[in-house]
């Protein structure tokens, strides 16, 4: 068979979003064309839900019950929905089979966490904008407000006896968090929250969980590297039970608060291990099945209520994306879904890891895939956030264009996380376009890697598609085609027109629309839009909130105006990327096929 993109695009993968003590797995699964949610055991597979869009999940404890998140044609307004899991069920359930709980669908509600009949989530009805978290019983409707301080809500977990919730909210400064406890008991009045980290410390808190002597965080706070640390509620001491000098660690604390699993960035890999919550002392690794990506972009690793099980969403770049089931007591790690059997008999590329050198001595992570039979070009693919990473996990569309015969670099460059806070700082707002100028930085390497530099394309989404179009925009002399799949073409009208519960949360790593404006302007790709001169293929959902389909229209007029080739593909159907499966198989075909006559 030939590896092509309509065949990768058509493998089935899945990925974890809760287990249950019995060791049944909720885990999603796009075979229909969706993320849609099903249930795994050792010899069963239950396809619970076949609804429009993509679905995410989470058990109800003590019931066979799943609480569902779902949305409308990726226009990100979650709303929450109950199945009742009835073992004679013979098909999945329609939207109209499923019990609502928080419909309102003008505004999102997002699940952040289940109890006996009840559920926590993170709701902006009051004003559009600011999120509140409000606990809500499953049986009467009743609700409570536990949260309206204002802002996003990161993440919330409540104490053993539902008495406090550790909720993270975005701190002051540029990815950093702040801790604030609540008491949960309404009759606690206005005194009931409390800061456990100042507003204006300068670091990452994570993945809260309970442990007997307090909150276990994943944190940087003071370090370059994350770690984890156990915070006393009442003073906000920090205690670090275990850390790194050169790779930043996550951990998720146990419902039992006995033992942290814990995972450790290595060159964009994750390596798990467990252990002691209340010592740090190590106690095993988990094996998984082969070097990959447990973690952040998939699902976070999810225990069982009674902590002896933890789901894991895997990936690696030759297995597309699947479940295992860890046992703590053991440390085995079985796999519960085998994508890799797809794909039997094909050679699939593996990276190899490189450090660039930077126009100012520091170094850029680089993977280089590299073809069978090169044809010396080369496409540079940019990842989104810019708060997120490049990892080794399978990407088809990587796989397709090395199929294709282009080499494939996938930076981690300035602004990336997983290699300390002083990399992942180094583009905070006036600095943005350092992470630009890495571009520069690997253009000037690609000889050395035997690729001929007048025949490189930029390939990227969101912030990635930002960095596609600054990169053309600031660099025309180097890059012979783009690709831009929901990027930013001006800093400036990303922000006044973004979601409005999302452009203060933005501005923090961006920079102020009030202070920084003549800044934003400046590194605004729109601003520098006549030197471009390469080939332009641009894909946008018609439902973004968090890049509006405007940023792709304003780039396109320009430079179809100035009579550069300009492809232009928007999805009605779709919200900041391409979540659909029969969209993927219109667009990225598309898009290879035009960097194929771009670099031939």
């Amino acid at each position: 068979m030939t590896l092509d993109i309509t065949r990768l695009l058509e493998l089935t993968t899945w990925r974890a979003f809760d287990v249950a003590d019995d060791g049944r797995v909720l885990a999603g699964c796009d075979e229909s064309g969706s993320v849609q949610l099903v249930e795994l055991t050792d010899d069963r597979r239950t396809e619970l839900t076949a609804l429009p869009g993509a679905v995410t999940g989470r058990y109800l404890p003590g019931e066979r019950a799943v609480v569902v998140q779902h949305d409308s044609d990726g226009d990100e307004r979650g709303q929450l929905s109950l199945l009742r899991l009835d073992d004679r069920r013979t098909r999945p359930a329609r939207l109209s089979e499923l019990e609502p709980l928080v419909r309102d669908t003008d505004h999102v509600h997002r699940l952040l966490d289940v109890l006996p009949g009840r559920i926590v989530y993170a709701t902006n009805r009051r004003n559009g904008v600011d999120f509140d978290v409000v606990i809500r019983s499953v049986v009467t409707g009743e609700e409570h407000v536990l949260y309206d301080g204002g802002g996003m809500v990161a993440e919330v977990s409540l104490s053993p006896d539902s008495r406090f919730a550790g909720i993270t909210v975005p701190a002051a400064k540029p990815l950093s968090d702040q801790v604030i406890l609540a008491d949960t008991m309404p009759e606690t009045g206005a005194d009931r929250l409390r800061e456990i980290t100042a507003h204006d410390e300068d670091g990452r808190h994570l993945l809260p969980g309970w442990h007997a002597d307090g909150l276990v965080v994943t944190s940087d706070a003071g370090r370059d590297h994350t770690g984890i640390a156990r915070l006393d509620p009442r003073t906000g001491e920090r205690t670090w039970l275990i850390t790194s000098p050169s790779h930043d660690l996550t951990g998720r604390v146990s419902p039992n608060g006995r033992t942290l699993l814990v995972w450790a960035a290595v060159d964009g890999s994750h390596r798990p291990a467990l252990h002691d919550a209340a010592t740090g002392e190590h106690l095993r690794d988990l094996v998984l099945p082969t070097e990959g990506w447990c973690g952040h972009p998939l699902p976070e690793p999810v225990w069982s209520p009674d902590s002896r099980f933890a789901a894991i969403s895997f990936s690696s770049p030759t297995a597309p994306g699947d479940v295992l089931l860890a046992d703590t007591a053991t440390g085995t790690c079985t796999p519960l879904t085998f994508s890799a059997a797809q794909l039997a008999g094909e050679r699939l590329a593996e990276p190899s890891v490189h450090r660039v050198p930077a126009r100012d001595g520091q170094q850029i992570p680089c993977f280089r895939y590299s073809p069978a039979e090169p044809d010396g070009s080369a496409v540079l693919l940019i990842h989104g956030g810019p708060e997120s990473q490049s990892v080794r996990a399978f990407n088809p569309v990587v796989q397709a264009m090395v199929a294709q015969g282009h080499s494939v670099l996938v930076p981690n460059v300035r602004g990336s996380t997983g290699y300390g806070k002083d990399w992942y700082s180094a583009d905070d707002a006036r600095n943005r376009l350092e992470s630009v100028d890495d571009l520069a930085d690997l253009h000037r390497w690609l000889p050395a890697v035997g690729v001929d530099p007048s025949r490189a394309a930029l390939w990227g989404g969101s912030y990635g598609g930002y960095m596609v179009l600054a990169g053309l925009a600031f660099q025309p002399e180097l890059w012979a085609a783009g690709v831009d799949i929901v990027g930013i073409s001006s800093l400036v009208t990303f922000l006044e027109n973004t979601a409005p519960y999302r452009r203060a949360h933005r501005e923090r790593e961006y920079g102020s629309l009030a202070t920084d404006a003549d800044f934003l302007r400046e590194a605004s790709p729109l601003t520098r839009a006549s030197a471009i001169t390469a080939p332009l293929f641009v894909l946008h959902g018609a439902n973004d909130p968090r890049v509006p389909l405007t940023e792709a229209e304003q780039i396109v007029e320009v430079l179809r105006a100035n009579e550069v080739p300009c492809e232009f593909h928007v999805y009605p159907d779709e919200g900041h990327g391409l979540a659909k499966r029969s969209n993927r198989l219109d667009a990225y075909p598309k898009a290879l096929d035009f960097l194929a006559r771009r670099l031939g």
